[in-house]
């Protein structure tokens, strides 16, 4: 974010400082106001990316709510379906059970019919059919007149009652039959109701929890925005106190030529000091396969004593391990030094790849195509940078520090 122009005023104010304080002032001021102007770009940016990042949360607690209530509809379902389920299981038991009574009933039904067919055989004679008159009129006697209009009596009484039984029987089994089926029928369109229901709230869910992964990746996305640009903003801020700090201690040069020293060291993006470039290859050679990426890692002794490091945090710590002091984020990083091009780049150079955004991850160039720096999936690591996913994201940019 940074322009050139920014990074030459900031050498010539320090070249210049013991040449022409006044002129030295001019440039720092003109500096510091554009710094100003810089970091309140970024403070803006950044008050709107925390605004989308509380937005995002609102979303996510409002699709997370969504997915409880869900559920809850779900699992309520699930109860009605094992409900209606042992309900049609009941049924069925009912039916088989019905089916039995209804073979009873007919068993009952063909024996009183086999009564009434012995009856009738018992008023045959010689093969052929006798009527009830035909019984009546061959009384030998009054009294035989009277016993046999009794026992015809009681007879047809009977047959009638044994007609009513079958036909009360046959209605119950029916009115039975007609009732369970009605039930059976009943509960299995409940069922595929309820299944239909179901799988409509598992899709309801499904698409509620796509949209919670999707808004939890533009979280992450927004939160590591909104951490780079917390880093961008307190290294615009040191940079802006380094000045100030370099035009007080030349007013005091100025009243006072014996208190003057050369300052230049102190230089907000870089100051070196006695190291070398394999040194500070090397230094992190300590932490492969004994480090984790961790965001904003390796600004504090604690970090780094376990081998918390993120990309810039580690290529700042390395460079401070011999003396030379460089910003720790990616964004001052990428003003750093001097840009050369990547047919001259040499062991010691940083190097920058395009991921989530323009020189989003920073390594160290150590030779043969390949760097070192903390990777997310690694930790610090060397990775090579000519093929597969580091070759994809390298641009060129490269900036050597002197």
């Amino acid at each position: 974010m940074f322009g050139k122009k920014i990074l030459a005023s900031l050498i010539v104010s320090s070249s210049l400082l013991f040449a022409s304080p006044l002129l030295s002032d001019s440039v720092s001021a003109e500096t510091e106001s554009e710094l100003k102007q810089e970091r309140e770009e970024v403070q803006a940016k950044l008050a709107e990316k925390k605004a989308e990042l509380e937005t995002l949360q609102e979303e996510m607690v409002a699709l997370e709510d969504q997915i409880e209530r869900t559920n809850e509809a779900i699992e309520s379902n699930e109860t009605t379906i094992t409900e209606t389920t042992e309900a049609i299981e009941e049924t069925k038991a009912e039916v088989t059970t019905l089916e039995e009574e209804i073979a009873n009933l007919e068993e009952d039904i063909e024996k009183r019919r086999d009564i009434l067919k012995d009856r009738m055989v018992a008023l045959q004679k010689n093969g052929g059919t006798v009527s009830y008159i035909e019984v009546i009129f061959g009384a030998e006697s009054f009294l035989d007149f009277i016993e046999r209009v009794t026992m015809i009596n009681k007879i047809t009484q009977s047959d009638q009652k044994l007609l009513d039984q079958i036909s009360e029987a046959q209605d119950v089994v029916e009115t039975k039959k007609v009732e369970v089926e009605d039930k059976l029928t009943s509960l299995e369109a409940t069922m595929e109701e309820l299944e239909l229901m179901q799988a409509q709230l598992e899709d309801q869910k499904a698409q509620h929890q796509e949209n919670i992964d999707t808004l939890t990746e533009q979280q992450e996305k927004s939160e590591q925005l909104v951490r780079d640009l917390e880093l961008e903003a307190s290294d615009l801020t040191q940079m802006i106190e380094d000045i100030r700090a370099r035009n007080s201690q030349a007013q005091t040069s100025t009243s006072d030529p014996s208190q003057y020293t050369d300052d230049s060291s102190s230089a907000p993006t870089v100051s070196a000091g006695s190291g070398n470039t394999s040194n500070i290859i090397s230094a992190g050679y300590k932490y492969i396969g004994n480090s984790t990426y961790k965001f904003g890692g390796g600004r504090s002794q604690y970090d780094i004593s376990r081998g918390l490091f993120d990309c810039s945090g580690y290529v700042s710590w390395a460079f401070r391990q011999e003396g030379i002091h460089i910003p720790s984020s990616t964004s001052g990083l990428q003003y750093t030094g001097t840009k050369v091009p990547y047919s001259q780049v040499q062991p010691g150079d940083i190097v920058f790849f395009n991921t989530y955004k323009t020189n989003g991850h920073v390594g160290i160039y150590v030779g043969n195509g390949k760097f070192i720096g903390s990777q997310t999936s690694t930790g610090v690591a060397i990775a090579d940078m000519t093929s597969g996913y580091w070759a994809s994201k390298f641009s060129g940019h490269v900036r050597r520090v002197n």
